[in-house]
């Protein structure tokens, strides 16, 4: 059986550039035989949170809601990839997240962040460790940190320049750790059923 891993991007902007590393991971995911997809918090288009999937009675859930709580709860992995807005966390993408809880539970996460800068969206990641924590997945250590991000992708999501051989270079040992993880979680959900 392969490997699902989801990919979620969060930014709502009309000219958005993580579009190009979120294509670039899930390329990069499918090439390694894993089934990846990207789930684009715009495209899904979830209201500004008022109940989440599990206060909805059983079967009244909004359709883009249930389909998305079915994704999450069938994958082995995430990968979250994130803009820094102000040092913190795009909203689309929390937004999207905070939807769901028990739906992510004992399950790996990774983080790959950007920004228009140097720093490569650094802050937000570190914000969305905790946050992911928190919500009952295991966040891998290895991070990818793009930037400049319109340096690094170009528009057909093909590294380019010394930011985009920094990602090629860094992307194999994010998806191995990743990748490792999965195997281990799913192992061990065999082995033992979670605790809650």
């Amino acid at each position: 059986m392969t490997d699902k891993i989801l990919v979620f991007y969060g930014s709502y902007r009309s000219d958005r550039m993580g579009i190009r590393l979120a294509d670039y991971i899930v390329a990069g995911l499918k090439a390694r035989g894993i089934d990846a997809e990207l789930i684009d918090a715009k495209a899904v288009g979830l209201p500004m949170l008022d109940r989440m999937y599990k206060e909805h009675p059983k079967g009244s859930a909004p359709a883009a809601l249930e389909d998305l709580a079915q994704k999450i709860k069938s994958a082995d992995a995430f990968v979250f990839v994130t803009g820094e807005y102000n040092w913190g966390m795009q909203p689309g993408l929390k937004n999207l997240t905070d939807h769901f809880l028990e739906e992510w539970f004992w399950r790996p996460a990774a983080i790959a962040s950007y920004s228009g800068g140097r720093l490569a969206g650094t802050r937000a990641s570190y914000a969305w460790h905790n946050t992911l924590s928190e919500m009952g997945m295991v966040v891998i250590s290895s991070t990818l940190t793009v930037g400049p991000i319109g340096q690094a992708l170009d528009a057909g999501g093909k590294p380019t320049g010394d930011a985009g051989h920094a990602l090629e270079k860094s992307f194999p040992r994010f998806a191995d750790d990743l990748l490792w993880w999965l195997e281990a979680a799913k192992a061990q959900r065999i082995k033992r059923a979670p605790p809650y």
